[in-house]
């Protein structure tokens, strides 16, 4: 199972709301306290921003000549 932004928002929702049970794909996950919580939450936001950081670069530059050596 793939970890997505759709996923980090759910652990924040919980995280904001107090509740310790979060659910990705139809798996209910109930963790222990809280800071069991934040540590999955850190964990999935290293997964999405790598994944987010192999996209290739976002700028491109490209250099001409002409047939007269310009």
């Amino acid at each position: 199972m793939a970890l997505t932004q759709s996923d980090l928002d759910a652990l924040d929702t919980a995280i904001a709301s107090g509740t310790l049970s979060v659910e990705f794909g139809g798996r209910k996950v109930t963790y222990q306290s809280t800071a069991s919580l934040i540590e999955a939450r850190n964990h999935v936001a290293t997964v999405v921003n790598a994944t987010g950081r192999n996209r290739g670069p976002s700028v491109f530059r490209f250099g001409f000549t002409t047939s007269r050596g310009d």
